[in-house]
């Protein structure tokens, strides 16, 4: 059966026409699914019986829990196991900023990616999430939390540029006023370098951040940690990059996971200056989260200090991102997995 809260205002339209209600109906029923998120047509108070009736014969909503949260002693963090009706588990996290409140979703169940340095893609892939399951992850999130979420970053579990169709319907449903109205420069999109649809993302043109997986500053060392490197090289995905930059005028991020002994050294700063030259461009260094399956362990403070002031010095916009919700194994994959090992 079709889902209710994977369609669009005027799929809705057309649907509720169809059944033979007036067109106004829609308006009703979209704000109960995407503005007060409810999950069955019984808490639409204000619809019809005959028109709720109708509805549920042909559309029915997706249904999701949550079944385990863990909650930071440090921060405000909460990360959850999010379960929809295949049996199959998601992690999303809830991360408070001074600037809002953040939902971190995932837009696949596991990843077939084989990032080395991420937990999400040890168990493998099992499919895409709809539209209406990313949606589902942050309606329950609100929920739970009593806190409206005004940023997105679909930068949990999955390649979102894998699961193009549905994340794109996923952008648009919680975009629009009708519902979350969520705004497109509060999304950001995170990708290890799906290059083709970089291309396709650039021609659509909305206004989300873009944030590429970038890790390494050479074809070499991107191989030895991001598979997919294999099949899109570097000059390639810098290609797509500065199509993208000039298609949409928008700043790219790049995203630096900083491994210690392996991409975090002074002359893989320099390297990285040189590859990042005159881009329209922000790099985003991220101490790395210790993966037992990979061995692998972050580089310490002061080699990721020193890494961003020679990447400053050589005029390349730098950050470091602030870690959240580090006792509770906030990154991604990690819950999940020790959730499937139960």
């Amino acid at each position: 059966m079709k889902k209710i809260d994977e369609l669009s205002f005027e799929e809705l339209e057309q649907a509720t026409l169809e059944i033979g209600e007036p067109k106004f109906k829609s308006k009703q029923i979209f704000d109960w699914i995407h503005q007060k998120t409810v999950n069955s047509y019984d808490k639409m108070t204000n619809v019809g019986k005959k028109t709720k009736e109708e509805l549920s014969k042909q559309y029915e909503f997706t249904k999701a829990s949550i079944e385990l949260k863990l909650e930071s002693k440090i921060d405000e963090t909460k990360k959850y196991v999010i379960m929809f009706e295949d049996g199959n588990v998601v992690e999303s996290v809830y991360l408070k900023y001074k600037f809002g409140n953040t939902a971190c979703i995932s837009s696949q169940v596991g990843c077939k990616m084989g990032c080395h340095f991420c937990a999400s893609t040890k168990n493998g892939y099992l499919r895409n999430l709809t539209a209406a399951e990313m949606l589902r992850q942050i309606y329950l999130i609100q929920e739970d939390t009593k806190e409206k979420i005004s940023n997105v970053v679909i930068m949990g579990s999955g390649e979102p540029l894998d699961n193009y169709d549905n994340v794109l319907r996923f952008l648009s449903l919680i975009n629009d006023e009708r519902g979350q109205n969520i705004s497109m420069r509060k999304i950001t999109l995170s990708t290890c370098g799906i290059v083709p649809n970089i291309y396709k993302l650039a021609d659509e043109n909305i206004p989300i951040t873009l944030a590429i997986s970038l890790h390494a500053p050479t074809q070499e060392k991107r191989e030895e940690i991001l598979p997919i490197a294999k099949k899109y090289k570097l000059p390639d995905l810098m290609k797509s990059c500065d199509y993208y930059i000039k298609t949409t005028g928008r700043r790219l991020t790049f995203e630096y996971i900083m491994i210690k002994g392996f991409n975090d050294s002074l002359e893989d700063a320099n390297m990285l200056s040189k590859l990042l030259k005159n881009m329209l461009a922000n790099v985003n260094l991220i101490p790395c989260n210790y993966v037992r399956e990979a061995n692998i362990k972050p580089s310490g403070n002061l080699d990721v200090e020193k890494f961003k002031k020679l990447l400053t010095d050589n005029g390349i916009n730098a950050t470091v991102r602030r870690e959240l919700g580090s006792d509770i194994n906030a990154a991604c994959g990690q819950l999940r997995n020790q959730f499937l090992k139960m």
